[in-house]
């Protein structure tokens, strides 16, 4: 796809930039994925460049590594990367919920509460792919109503690097223990509770990634970059 329009060409490579954030966020590019910028832009139906500058904006992000011209990858699993990941995790994430607390209108609670239905049936199902795209839209409907956009900007950044791992493992774990804090939050939310929806989110978190973590990286041969 050609054009010379300037506020086309912005929102092309917006466009694209927000698909690959989408695969990696949901799990749909697995840690070691190498990509090819010939490939995805032949799937997309867009030039190279696009691509291109999605890929460059990633890498920036910490959600792919670009070890050659030709050679990007999704970055593989470390226990020191897990870690890191967590605390960060830990800092924001109940912080942005406690935020948004005040701006939780019926609307958004509904949203939560259908979302977290939806939850339970993918769990029930076994589909990963409809379980990672909803708890992310879980959370991110929580976050995305405080004021401001850098708070949850900065969250997105962790889950693009921990989306891919969270999908690789998924199969591996007792998945609806992942989603019982959801129900707590929601219940903090109409309590307006902002210390029970704190507590809810950080033990979501801990939950998930203490259960990862303890499934361990060898299993899935994620011991080490490359």
């Amino acid at each position: 796809m050609r054009t010379s329009d300037p506020l086309s060409v912005e929102s092309l490579n917006a466009a694209i930039y927000a698909e690959l954030r989408q695969r990696l966020v949901t799990g749909r590019l697995a840690p070691g994925h190498e990509l090819s910028t010939r490939s995805l832009a032949a799937e997309l139906g867009v030039s190279q460049t696009p691509v291109r500058d999605a890929l460059s904006r990633l890498a920036a992000d910490g959600a792919v590594a670009i070890r050659s011209k030709r050679r990007i990858q999704v970055p593989l699993m470390t226990q020191e990367r897990f870690d890191d990941l967590l605390r960060c995790r830990l800092l924001l994430e109940p912080e942005a919920a406690a935020r948004a607390l005040g701006h939780m209108d019926a609307a958004r609670l509904t949203s939560l509460q259908e979302i977290d239905a939806a939850l339970d049936q993918a769990i029930a199902d076994d589909d990963p792919d409809s379980y990672m795209r909803l708890n992310h839209a879980f959370h991110f409907t929580l976050y995305r109503a405080q004021p401001g956009p850098t708070m949850a900007q900065l969250i997105e950044t962790l889950w693009l690097q921990f989306g891919p791992f969270m999908r690789l493992v998924f199969n591996r774990l007792d998945a609806a223990r992942l989603n019982d804090q959801h129900q707590a939050a929601i219940a903090a939310i109409v309590a307006r509770d902002a210390e029970a929806l704190r507590a809810a989110i950080a033990a979501d978190i801990g939950d998930g990634m203490g259960l990862l973590s303890r499934s361990g990286f060898a299993a899935d041969g994620v011991t080490a970059q490359v």
